[in-house]
């Protein structure tokens, strides 16, 4: 089995498995995140198809700086933000992949609250601004580090870290003002 530097190298040399193997490696990553901003199954398929073959033209200018899939998320940011730029296109609510708890001992009405409550949290989350949301994601849903999120959307840290701070204030206080509305403490 070779190392990622190596499949990088003989990929660069035109080697198709390597670059073969480097898809396999990471096309959950670029779906999942492509799926986080684009809404149309057609248009994710599309838009990660785009991501592969930037990935590819552009794979000798890697310079090992970073993880490589740190590089294609960057990569896979960038197209997906360009295409709502270009077909402005709504951007979906997040959906949380993240399997908690696995429904262990949970009743079917604890599974059924418990995924309308996610299921809220998320349509709120999607309610965001784009960066707000973004950067929200890949630091809670996707835990990338303020580093890899400034490599990825190419924001600087001071400008991730206000987005980040900003997406957390809003987004509760969305939840407190539905609180109170559904407490009943609102007219």
């Amino acid at each position: 089995m070779r190392s990622e530097k190596e499949l990088i190298i003989a990929a660069i040399d035109g080697d198709l498995d390597a670059f073969k193997q480097i898809i396999s490696a990471n096309e959950r990553l670029v779906v999942h995140f492509v799926s986080r901003i684009i809404t149309d199954e057609n248009d994710i398929k599309d838009v990660t198809q785009d991501v592969f073959i930037k990935v590819f033209k552009n794979l000798k200018r890697f310079n090992f700086q970073s993880k490589l899939s740190t590089w294609i998320a960057q990569i896979a940011y960038t197209t997906s933000i360009n295409y709502l730029k270009k077909n402005k296109v709504y951007v979906r609510e997040i959906e949380n992949s993240a399997n908690e708890n696995g429904g262990l001992e949970m009743t079917p009405e604890d599974l059924l609250i418990k995924k309308n409550e996610k299921d809220f949290l998320m349509e709120q989350i999607g309610r965001l601004p784009t960066m707000y949301r973004t950067v929200l994601t890949l630091f809670h849903i996707n835990e990338h580090s303020y580093d890899e999120i400034e490599k990825i959307t190419q924001l600087p840290a001071g400008t991730v870290k206000s987005y980040l701070f900003r997406a957390r204030k809003q987004l509760k206080d969305n939840l407190q003002r539905y609180s109170k509305l559904k407490d009943g403490k609102i007219n």
